[in-house]
C-alpha cells in the first residue's frame, strides 16, 4: 500500500503565499501521476493540478497562472507552490496518487491513493 503524508497548510491572508509538500512511502509500488485535489465546506472534492511522470502539468482554470505544481519522482514527492491566494481557494487539500501497487489484498494496476488531508485557509 501506498502511504501519503502532507505537510505545509496553514492560514494565509489573500495576496499571500503557501508550499504543500507530499511524501509517499510503501513497498514494491509505482506511481504514474501525482497531484492535488480539494475539498471545500459544501462542495464536491475538486481536481487542483496533477502532474506526470514525464513533467506534464494539468490544472483547474481557478488555479492556473498562480499555483506551480512540481514532483521529484526519485523521491516520491510532490509539491504544490500556492501564490496570490484567495479566500476562495480555502478548502482542505488532499495528494493524491495514481499507479500500481499492492491495495490490502492484491497487486492493483490502477492504485489511486490519498493522503489525510491539510487545511489551507486564507483570510479576506
Amino acid at each position: 500500500q501506498v502511504q501519503l503524508v502532507e505537510s505545509g497548510g496553514g492560514l494565509v491572508q489573500a495576496g499571500g503565499s503557501l508550499r504543500l509538500s507530499c511524501a509517499a512511502s510503501g513497498i514494491g509500488f509505482s506511481i504514474n501521476v501525482m497531484g492535488w485535489y480539494r475539498q471545500a465546506p459544501g462542495k464536491q472534492r475538486e481536481l487542483v493540478a496533477t502532474i506526470t511522470t514525464d513533467g506534464t502539468t494539468n490544472y483547474a482554470g481557478s488555479v492556473k497562472g498562480r499555483f506551480i505544481v512540481s514532483r521529484d519522482s526519485a523521491k516520491n514527492t510532490v509539491n504544490l507552490q500556492m501564490n496570490s491566494l484567495k479566500p476562495e481557494d480555502t478548502a482542505v487539500y488532499y495528494c493524491n496518487t495514481q499507479g500500481a501497487g499492492y491495495n490490502g489484498k492484491y497487486y492493483d494496476h490502477d492504485l489511486h491513493s490519498w493522503g489525510q488531508g491539510t487545511q489551507v485557509t486564507v483570510s479576506s
